[in-house]
């Protein structure tokens, strides 16, 4: 049997996604004035947006700690993480703000890698599932 059909599998992502945005939330919140210089983004956004990850850390490493992580809370990491995305892409395309280009590369590269998590997670689910069935 391969990682991706064990609990296993879904905790490590969750873990891992639980780290990645604590870091990413503490990073943007206690860093919103030199981020802000360096990416051209509001320090405003960056430190309410970083605070919107700490308790999102809080709640995926949590559930990473499950020996079967619950499906309701997994399926609602991974449309939390679904929104931040399309919130993120919307941010520019909306021009709501307008970043430098190490600016624009921050906010699509996290989106991408929150995508990435997100299907993961979905990946995990779905074999975790499959097996309790």
């Amino acid at each position: 049997m391969s990682i991706f059909g064990t609990s296993l599998f879904l905790r490590r992502i969750l873990l891992a996604d639980g780290v990645i945005s604590g870091a990413t939330g503490l990073l943007m919140t206690l860093g919103a004035g030199a981020l802000q210089e360096l990416l051209g983004v509001p320090a405003t956004l960056l430190r309410y947006a970083g605070l919107s990850l700490v308790p999102f850390a809080i709640l995926v490493v949590y559930l990473s700690r499950h020996a079967v992580p619950p499906r309701s809370g997994v399926v609602a990491v991974i449309a939390l993480n679904a929104g931040w995305v399309a919130a993120s892409v919307l941010l520019l395309l909306a021009g709501w703000v307008e970043p430098n280009g190490l600016g624009y590369t921050f906010i699509l590269g996290q989106a991408g890698a929150v995508a990435v998590l997100a299907e993961m997670q979905y990946v995990g689910l779905r074999s975790s599932a499959a097996l309790a069935a």
